[in-house]
């Protein structure tokens, strides 16, 4: 039988990141007790012939190096979550997902929110493929979530939103996770400030590459090792930065409240007390929540 792993980069998929994360997701939902994130339907994205060879054995996708990116998979999607639900819970009725992926959010809450306009963003491609997979799998698409085709590396990104039917004159709540680290430190930078431009009430929820010279040598190597891996995959890593730089940077820009986290503070969050050892290793990646 051929590896699960030779599957899931043999296919001619517009993002091989999206369905490692994908996988790291069902994973969590096969392998990790207690389960922190329920995902029902991540399995069911990963299409027919590579969701099969993942659920006929999930340990093939569980070393140490592949445990710790999916608990650093896990708390960024629970980060993500709470930010989310939080926002809408009190009063923001728009939700964006810039660079969605293979990410279930808007299939599985999309129901219970049905006065919140949901906005899934990516390259065509990738969305394309999503609506197949959710095709294929017999999910019903959310009445009021929409697929918008953008390029995050233009300045234009919110027209085209807007032109999709957000309105930038209310508050939006955006999840934007394992985005960052392929835009240069410029293009981040401009997608931020766009944000920032939205009206007080606003909030973004985003994860970044910390500053390699900020690291551990054993993390440095960690860092190394996945730089080679995403480069070879034809996804190469472009900016990091300096936590206390960019969270003034952000403050600069207009945000009123910046929480920066860094891996501790998410095991510690999302981890505790785990049989399993379940947790993020290294330092190599924050998570901010930025409100306007």
């Amino acid at each position: 039988m051929q590896d699960p792993k030779t599957i899931q980069t043999s296919k001619a998929n517009p993002n091989d990141s999206a369905h490692r994360v994908a996988i790291a997701r069902a994973v969590h939902q096969l392998l990790d007790e207690p389960r922190v994130l329920d995902d029902p339907l991540s399995l069911s994205l990963l299409g027919s012939e590579l969701g099969k060879a993942v659920s006929a054995d999930p340990f093939a996708y569980n070393d140490s190096s592949a445990r710790s990116m999916r608990a650093g998979i896990v708390a960024r999607s629970l980060l993500s979550e709470d930010t989310l639900n939080a926002a809408v819970a009190r009063g923001v009725s728009q939700v964006v997902s810039l660079g969605a992926g293979l990410d279930t959010y808007a299939l599985r809450y999309g129901a219970s929110m049905p006065h919140v306009n949901l906005y899934e963003v990516d390259q065509p491609a990738m969305l394309k493929l999503k609506q197949d997979r959710v095709a294929q799998a017999g999910l019903t698409i959310p009445a009021k979530m929409q697929f918008v085709a953008v390029d995050l590396t233009r300045p234009s990104w919110l027209e085209v939103l807007s032109g999709a039917g957000l309105d930038c004159t209310q508050p939006v709540a955006i999840s934007w996770m394992g985005v960052s680290p392929y835009l240069t430190p410029e293009q981040v930078c401009n997608v931020l400030e766009s944000v920032a431009g939205l009206p007080p009430g606003s909030i973004i929820v985003f994860d970044y590459r910390v500053a390699t010279n900020l690291l551990n040598p054993i993390e440095q190597s960690i860092v190394a090792v996945s730089e080679r891996i995403f480069a070879a995959m034809g996804e190469p890593w472009l900016s990091q930065f300096h936590p206390a730089t960019l969270v003034e940077g952000l403050q600069g820009m207009g945000f009123a409240q910046v929480d920066n986290n860094d891996t501790t503070s998410l095991n510690q969050r999302y981890f505790q007390r785990r049989k399993d050892g379940l947790q993020i290793v290294g330092g190599g990646f924050n998570y901010i929540v930025a409100l306007r």
